[in-house]
């Protein structure tokens, strides 16, 4: 599954108080062979020949297109595309193995915006620098700093993403602005008989996404600005609390606890939801789909926060080279390829995926076809990233367990907070 999120207060916060990057992609060309990289990073960048470019469920069928173009033009530097399946976790879990393996078939690959911290930490990536520089001029800021890990780019932003809100247009008219204002027209789904509100409250990574959502949009972070945790405070609570309330008093439907990305979707396709929290891709299925009953009776809005746009978190894919390629040359070809002007248009218009480069945003031609890209723009104008860290996986542990419990009823908000912000000190202490 494509994902994307966003960049506000927090676009430096890392739980071991590191800061992304500028939003450089480095320096220039070097004149040795192996462009003043050393090791790993210093080997076959020249080297060009048959490549594997690994990425998670295809769903929108965009990328075996532009496999099929690629392959066409490049007989003898073809691609082989590797699906894995549709879950992050495992599509994170099925990387690592293969990155410890120091598998070299694992060419060029799909990573989520959170991932690229942990990778290039662990020497995984090539670093875009020197004779391997990759030029992200024009490309939206936040998107190039998701792909930076202390001053060095490794990775190539590929997908943005931002969460937005869908509504039935046709019971709610004028969409809600606020949470408060969205909970009080509950009223209308209990008439209809259909469910009031859902988003990804499974415990997964969305969890993490959501949770953080609905914190930063009350007020609270999970990490300072110096990088601390400081999930524990008034106004996280809020934010949690607002969740936990509303799976109490129905607005959030206790199947929602079962609920990823798809099950949201599918209940909204089908009538049975009358908002819902999801990601771009979602808009391209929900009117091409034959099953479903909404095609022509839902709209888009900004993700409702305290007063205004809610924080959406700020989601997306980069693009990357595993260091122990064999054929690098081709690899980076063929990233520079896959984040094209003319891709980037082809991921908007064939997969509802956030383009990361600034000026798609306003070509009138792509905003008639496709009416979200400026409420997309808006959530990720008001975004807020996750935390970055090379230890992501354990801090998002963290979020996800406590969060979970909360939802549930196993703790209250106030000791899964305490708990959420003791989990968080233990993460960046490792």
């Amino acid at each position: 599954m494509r994902h994307s999120r966003k960049f506000a207060s927090l676009a430096a916060a890392s739980v071991l108080a590191m800061t992304l990057a500028a939003c450089s992609g480095g320096g220039s060309s070097g004149g040795s062979s192996s462009g003043g990289l050393s090791g790993d990073a210093g080997a076959n960048l020249d080297g060009r020949g048959p490549i594997t470019y690994v990425q998670g469920k295809d769903n929108s069928n965009v990328v075996r297109p532009l496999v099929d173009k690629w392959n066409a033009a490049h007989p003898t530097e073809k691609v082989t595309f590797k699906e894995q399946s549709d879950q992050a976790d495992q599509q994170h879990n099925d990387l690592v193995q293969n990155f410890q393996a120091k598998n070299a078939s694992y060419d060029v690959v799909d990573v989520d915006v959170v991932w690229t911290a942990e990778f290039a930490a662990k020497g995984w990536l090539q670093p875009l620098k020197d004779k391997m520089a990759f030029d992200t001029t024009g490309f939206l800021p936040a998107t190039v700093a998701t792909a930076t890990y202390k001053n060095t780019l490794y990775a190539a932003p590929q997908t943005s993403d931002g969460g937005i809100l869908y509504y039935r247009k046709d019971l709610v008219p004028t969409p809600p602005k606020t949470w408060d204002e969205m909970m009080g027209m509950c009223s209308i789904a209990k008439a209809k008989g259909i469910d009031c509100y859902a988003g990804q409250f499974a415990q997964y990574e969305g969890l993490t996404v959501n949770a953080a959502e609905a914190i930063n949009t009350a007020g609270g972070v999970i990490v300072d600005k110096d990088g601390k945790p400081a999930v524990n405070t008034p106004e996280a609570k809020a934010g949690l609390s607002n969740l936990v309330n509303a799976f109490k008093d129905g607005n959030i439907p206790k199947q929602a606890i079962t609920y990823q990305e798809e099950q949201g979707r599918q209940s909204f396709e089908a009538g049975k939801l009358l908002f819902l929290r999801n990601w771009p891709y979602v808009y391209n299925l929900a009117k091409t789909d034959g099953s479903s009953v909404v095609k022509d009776k839902f709209g888009i809005a900004p993700l409702p926060g305290k007063t205004g746009p809610g924080a959406s978190s700020l989601g997306g894919h980069n693009i990357a080279m595993n260091v122990y390629s064999k054929h690098k040359a081709t690899a980076m070809d063929f990233m520079k390829f896959m984040t094209s002007q003319e891709t980037e248009k082809f991921y908007a218009t064939q997969g509802s995926l956030a383009p990361v480069r600034a000026d798609l945003y306003t070509d009138a031609t792509l905003v008639k076809q496709l009416p979200y890209l400026p409420v997309l723009l808006t959530s990720i104008q008001n975004a807020v990233p996750r935390p970055v860290s090379p230890f992501y996986p354990a801090v998002t542990q963290a979020v996800q367990v406590n969060a979970y419990a909360a939802l549930k009823g196993d703790k209250t908000v106030d000791q899964a907070l305490t708990d959420m912000q003791a989990a968080l000190t233990a993460a960046g202490s490792q």
